[in-house]
């Protein structure tokens, strides 16, 4: 039997960092939500105890690196599973991107595996083991939209933003997470207001939502790498909503609300950009079935 399981994408549209912990981990607080960008997870049953990591793109390690390498090692061992699996990872979302390509893929393998191996966990299981793998496959277990505090791995769900059009580019650099946490002074940042970037969406207030967005990552990356201000530049010019950058980086998305102004933005883009999507919002939650 083969199992195919959805992987999607995410975006900050707030991203907070608070003060370095003792574990050397940064405390976070970030608004997150799920987007239709997704790669596909294939899992295939294999006789003999083993894992192989398929996959077709050159960036993506079919070793013990692989998140989900280690998504299903990790169910392996803690229980005693003896079957053996294959992962086929066909990947849409860009690597190393700032849209959790990696841990979403870790998050599916997780949900399929607890289906294919009859684990019985729930959710709330799989995210807890999710955390042991890094701090965004918690929330990729679950999906939806939600609020991450801790390292990433503290999830509260709140309801789905208003639906729009989500705009991605990508440049063609990749970003180093831990090389953009090094170089940000946490004396200097301007901090998002979280709180009401959480409020105006349950309130579905899309404007308010526009004007709230903030990550105190995106100055670090963009002095690191200008062509990401570029692009932000380029897509509030075209006339997206609100501009960010995701995570740690390079991607910057755009939310629009039109369709006619999609388009515009979106062939503007293109002009300068190789990887650029347009995708909705997606905002609800996973289930087991």
């Amino acid at each position: 039997m083969k199992l195919l399981v959805k992987a999607p994408a995410k975006i900050n549209l707030s991203l907070d960092v608070l003060h370095k912990r003792p574990d050397g981990y940064h405390e976070v607080k970030m608004v997150m939500t799920t987007i239709d960008l997704a790669d596909r997870i294939e899992l295939t049953p294999l006789p003999s105890d083993t894992i192989r990591i398929v996959s077709h793109n050159r960036f993506v390690p079919d070793d013990h690196r692989n998140l989900a390498y280690q998504a299903a090692k990790l169910l392996k061992e803690r229980f005693n599973v003896r079957d053996g699996v294959a992962i086929s990872i066909i990947k849409t979302i860009p690597v190393a991107a700032g849209l959790a390509g990696g841990s979403s893929d870790a998050a599916a393998t997780l949900r399929g595996l607890n289906k294919l191996w009859n684990l019985g966990l729930t959710l709330d299981e799989l995210a807890e083991l999710g955390a042991e793998i890094g701090s965004d496959v918690s929330f990729c277990v679950y999906g939806g939209t939600a609020i991450a505090t801790g390292r990433g791995e503290k999830i509260e769900h709140i309801p789905a933003p208003p639906p729009c059009w989500v705009i991605l580019a990508k440049p063609t650099i990749g970003v180093s997470t831990a090389e953009v946490y090094r170089n940000l002074n946490l004396a200097s940042i301007v901090h998002p207001d979280v709180d009401a970037m959480v409020k105006a969406i349950k309130e579905q207030d899309y404007n308010k939502i526009c004007s709230l967005v903030g990550n105190v990552l995106e100055e670090v990356t963009m002095k690191m790498h200008p062509e990401v201000a570029q692009i932000k530049e380029q897509m509030k010019r075209f006339g997206a909503d609100a501009v960010l950058m995701s995570g740690s980086g390079p991607t910057v998305f755009g939310l629009v609300r039109h369709d006619s102004r999609l388009q515009r933005i979106y062939n503007g883009l293109r002009g300068f950009c190789d990887q650029v999507f347009a995708v909705r919002l997606l905002g609800e939650r996973n289930s087991l079935d």
